[in-house]
């Protein structure tokens, strides 16, 4: 038995016991031999990106109406009006594929910088142009440098493409540029930095940057991570590394942070336009998708918006910092939009991560950033900031 279903005039029939053919197929696949579908060694050996479980999902088991995150560096508004409404028009078009090169959106960020549009580069965020940039240049037996605790999707990327990752441990929770530079070798086909790094906060200064790179050779590849650039750029030593204009530097950057744009994914890049052309010709066709490209162009025309973040976010870090201050919590000073917490001791870090997540707030334990014996903090709006420390103060009874 079927139904018809008349969709632009044609008849499409329907299969109405859906119970019964679903009962077919499990029994089809229960019957089936065993899985024998090999996968490279490196595959079988990476263990998947683990995000925070849904937030409806845990309220729903602990019981709340309402839960803080501040576990995932996002922004803690909605995003601007004119973006919302820009996405809004943009949906009476998705029945075509985007610009596949991203043109509108590539040229106003190239004027912004005084650069071409074959000098930026775009993706579904700035991690997917990071996996395009890893499958155009690394090959063979070369290897990535970078420094240990740091951004965590570099470290899935290159474990799914087996290659060699090689570390240096971080200086005070900050990127050691002398000790990278001393473990560069023959193999050495890019180094990654990230700038302020994730999940420290900490950045390398403008002329810590300028002796690293007059000493990296032009065959190696330098990758600064600048997602969290807003918040750092009032620093003066902060090196905005996109005026440099180096052939071998390529930043990579975001609207997911200061533009509150996380979940409609659009990141983008600057380099020369030889690196560009490259990641173009690997990155996957009509990225990123008609709404964050729609998304993207009216949040660049928004100057008001990201300076109601930042002002936020430093209101946020002198209230909060402060306040762990008073109870006595180690903490590293932090140029983004969180704040690394030292707890001590692998089993105090998830202590208080459990914890806070009974009373509705969570938060990160950096187990799988390398850093047991810390937590991360996301900078939020005053209300859910005083809510952390209230939480706080009943926890650590202070």
């Amino acid at each position: 038995m079927s139904e018809s279903l008349a969709v632009n005039n044609l008849n499409v029939s329907i299969l109405s016991n859906k119970d019964a053919a679903s009962n077919s197929l499990n029994q089809t696949i229960d019957m089936a031999p065993p899985f024998q579908i090999q996968v490279a060694p490196h595959i079988e050996a990476l263990q998947p990106y683990k995000p925070g479980r849904p937030p409806t999902e845990l309220m729903q088991e602990l019981g709340i109406d309402r839960l803080v995150n501040l576990a995932s560096n996002e922004n803690s508004f909605a995003p601007p009006l004119t973006v919302q409404q820009a996405i809004a028009d943009a949906t009476m078009n998705l029945n075509r594929y985007p610009d596949a090169g991203g043109l509108l959106l590539k040229t106003k960020l190239a004027d912004m910088y005084d650069l071409k549009p074959e000098n930026v580069c775009l993706g579904a965020g700035s991690e997917s142009i990071l996996g395009s940039i890893i499958r155009a240049f690394l090959h063979e037996d070369e290897e990535i440098l970078t420094s240990q605790g740091t951004f965590i999707g570099l470290y899935v990327l290159v474990s799914a493409k087996g290659a060699k990752l090689n570390t240096v441990p971080l200086n005070d929770y900050s990127f050691d540029l002398d000790a990278i530079l001393k473990a560069v070798n023959a193999r050495t086909k890019i180094i990654y930095l990230c700038n302020p790094n994730n999940p420290s906060g900490t950045i390398f200064t403008r002329d810590q940057f300028e002796k690293f790179i007059a000493k990296v050779p032009q065959n190696i590849l330098v990758i600064v991570d600048e997602a969290y650039h807003e918040f750092a750029e009032s620093t003066p030593d902060f090196p905005s590394t996109v005026g440099y204009k180096l052939p071998n530097v390529l930043t990579l950057r975001t609207f997911s942070k200061a533009y509150a744009m996380a979940g409609i994914r659009v990141g983008y890049g600057f380099g020369h336009e030889n690196v560009i052309s490259y990641i173009n010709r690997v990155k996957l066709p009509f990225e990123p998708n008609i709404l964050a490209q729609a998304a993207g162009l009216a949040a660049l025309d928004d100057t008001v918006f990201p300076e109601i973040t930042q002002e936020n976010n430093r209101q946020g870090i002198q209230y909060l910092t402060s306040a762990f201050s008073d109870l006595g919590l180690k903490f590293v000073p932090s140029h983004a939009n969180f704040i690394l917490i030292e707890m001590g001791s692998e089993a105090a870090a998830q202590d208080l991560t459990e914890k806070l997540l009974y009373k509705g707030i969570a938060i990160r334990h950096l187990k799988a950033f390398g850093l047991e014996t810390c937590v991360r903090v996301t900078i939020g709006i005053p209300e859910e900031n005083t809510k952390l420390v209230d939480a706080l103060k009943m926890i650590l009874a202070v």
